[in-house]
């Protein structure tokens, strides 16, 4: 059976479509960090909540550019890697 675009998108090695997963490690820390620096906004503590957060994000999502389950994964992973990046430089 070919495998369509469709099917290289959105569904992954089972053939089950996946769009949203479970947060693994990175993610989760990721975002209590920067849920954290919602909290504490001043500080040395807030300095270090935000590179927790970026880095952790960061790792996400280079995990899923590159070992993302399907193309909508790893798409998912370059535009929040870009936006990681573009949010440091701005």
């Amino acid at each position: 059976m070919e495998s369509t675009l469709f099917d290289r998108t959105f569904r992954d090695s089972e053939g089950q479509i996946v769009i949203a997963q479970m947060p693994n490690l990175p993610l989760s820390v990721g975002i209590v960090a920067t849920l954290l620096t919602l909290i504490v906004t001043t500080g040395q503590i807030n300095l270090g909540l935000q590179l927790v957060a970026f880095g952790a994000l960061f790792t996400w999502a280079w995990e899923e550019l590159f070992q993302g389950v399907n193309y909508f994964r790893r798409a998912l992973g370059l535009i929040v890697l870009v936006g990681l990046i573009a949010s440091k430089i701005l």
